[in-house]
């Protein structure tokens, strides 16, 4: 089973937390120095919050499988789509060891398909040289695969 991820970018990670745990009804799931995720059922989504560097506002999406098994068949319609795709790699970020790719879309939104493999104790583990601490990102043909992109939220009605 497959679960919808989306990583936002905040500037002010209390205040995020307060809005958030509001709008969804419930407490994060994890909640550490500068981060933040809620793993809902419904709607099934791994939504995190995460201070730092970079723009504010939608960092990349995703998509997180349940089991190894699931990666490959979404690694291969990435690379189908593009060839910006990375190959899988074992990396240690937002808390998290886990197996992923990385596919950035033709705007420029990068997309990070993951299957995780337990918790850790630190936001970004050093250990792994292929990864970005901005963005945990594996680095690709001399620059991320994945760039953070700002989408900030409009004042106005987008789709009236």
């Amino acid at each position: 089973m497959k679960r919808f991820h989306v990583h936002v970018r905040v500037e002010d990670l209390a205040q995020s937390l307060a809005f958030y745990s509001q709008l969804f009804g419930v407490d994060p799931t994890r909640h550490e120095p500068g981060y933040a995720k809620w793993m809902l059922e419904d709607p099934r989504i791994n939504f995190a919050i995460s201070t730092g560097t970079g723009a504010v506002g939608v960092n990349h999406l995703g998509m997180q499988v349940d089991s190894a098994e699931e990666l490959p068949a979404l690694q291969a319609r990435a690379h189908a789509a593009s060839d910006s795709a990375s190959a899988d790699s074992q990396t240690s970020c937002c808390y998290a060891r886990s197996v992923k790719h990385w596919v950035t879309d033709p705007q420029g939104v990068a997309w990070e398909q993951f299957h995780t493999l337990g918790d850790i104790p630190t936001f970004h583990d050093q250990t792994h040289a292929t990864a970005d601490p901005a963005g945990c990102a594996p680095a690709t043909r001399g620059k991320p695969v994945a760039s953070p992109v700002a989408t900030p939220v409009l004042s106005t009605a987008c789709c009236a």
